[in-house]
């Protein structure tokens, strides 16, 4: 298959799913969680006691703590009853004891409390501070590897260009599960946390690899075929480099999404949000190296091309 001929059509895929993910983000934006605005983070436990998660979500929604996230963290043998993590809005006084006092009648008085944090809206901001600033660092360190890596490539485009359509990839493989979530948490109540942050740089750390071994390819064969003096088109060496690249990525892809889809359906609860944010940017990531990256490197190819000869008449 000519990948390269038919980069046009991948564009528009690419264009339009990305729009739709934008206009999630700006329709409904992503459902933070306390990790990032603050509130109490509560775990409790009922012993031999059995009280199901929807039974605490009914109790907390009768005392107005309807975007309340409860999570089970771990079930004993045998059904001795589970663990459950409960986030939810700064609790403070009368509204706290509220609060434990629906969750104790639950329990029949058998309930104790494992840990009651409180995180404040400044360490809040602090978090998400710090979350756009490793993003930033990592997508920065990967430009410069590349350009650096690829420093010797100077034909047919500049070493430096492979660096930036490496993060035009890697900024659509973040923005496809960023979009998703907006979409969860406007119709699910899915949360975004410091978890979903490190899941994004997990993805990029995959993705770039992903496109380097493919951006490598072609590099090999540029190298070759300037010392066998073999004259090709610039086109045809970079189809040739994901032809020989591609069973590997997908191969991989689909290894690791095994793997993290046995972990989903049967992992604890409080992984499952990080899991599925993996599997969308892996996915991504795979279909961004093939048909992304690569054909934008013959894009760009041709319009320096084009610039050079406007240049000359």
């Amino acid at each position: 298959m000519d990948f390269i001929k038919h980069r046009k059509i991948f564009y528009w895929i690419t264009g339009i799913i990305s729009a739709a993910c934008v206009a999630a983000l700006l329709i409904w934006g992503l459902n933070f969680g306390i990790d990032f605005t603050g509130g109490s983070v509560i775990e409790i436990s009922y012993g031999k006691e059995t009280v199901e998660r929807t039974e605490i979500v009914s109790a907390l929604e009768q005392i107005d703590h309807r975007g309340a996230s409860v999570r089970e963290t771990k079930t004993s043998d045998g059904g001795q009853g589970v663990t459950y993590i409960i986030r939810t809005r700064e609790l403070a006084g009368q509204d706290r004891q509220i609060f434990v006092s629906a969750l104790e009648r639950l329990g029949r008085g058998d309930m104790e409390i494992i840990r009651f944090n409180a995180i404040g809206p400044i360490l809040g901001n602090e978090s998400a501070r710090k979350a756009a600033y490793s993003i930033v660092f990592v997508i920065i360190a990967i430009i410069i590897f590349i350009t650096f890596a690829f420093r010797k490539v100077s034909k047919p485009i500049s070493s430096w260009k492979y660096g930036v359509i490496a993060i035009v990839a890697l900024i659509h493989d973040m923005l496809i599960p960023t979009g998703v979530f907006a979409a969860l948490g406007q119709f699910t109540g899915a949360e975004v946390d410091t978890l979903f942050v490190t899941a994004l740089l997990v993805i990029l750390g995959f993705s770039v690899h992903d496109t380097i071994v493919v951006f490598d390819r072609v590099r090999e064969n540029l190298a070759k075929n300037e010392e066998n003096n073999i004259k090709r088109d610039f086109s045809e060496v970079v189809n040739d480099g994901i032809k020989q690249t591609m069973m590997r990525s997908i191969n991989t892809s689909v290894t690791t999404l095994l793997a993290l889809a046995a972990l989903y359906f049967f992992g604890p609860e409080a992984t499952k949000h990080f899991t599925l944010v993996l599997m969308i940017g892996i996915a991504a990531g795979t279909y961004s190296s093939i048909f992304l990256a690569s054909p934008l490197l013959v894009t760009a190819e041709k319009l320096q091309n084009k610039i050079n000869k406007s240049k000359v008449n």
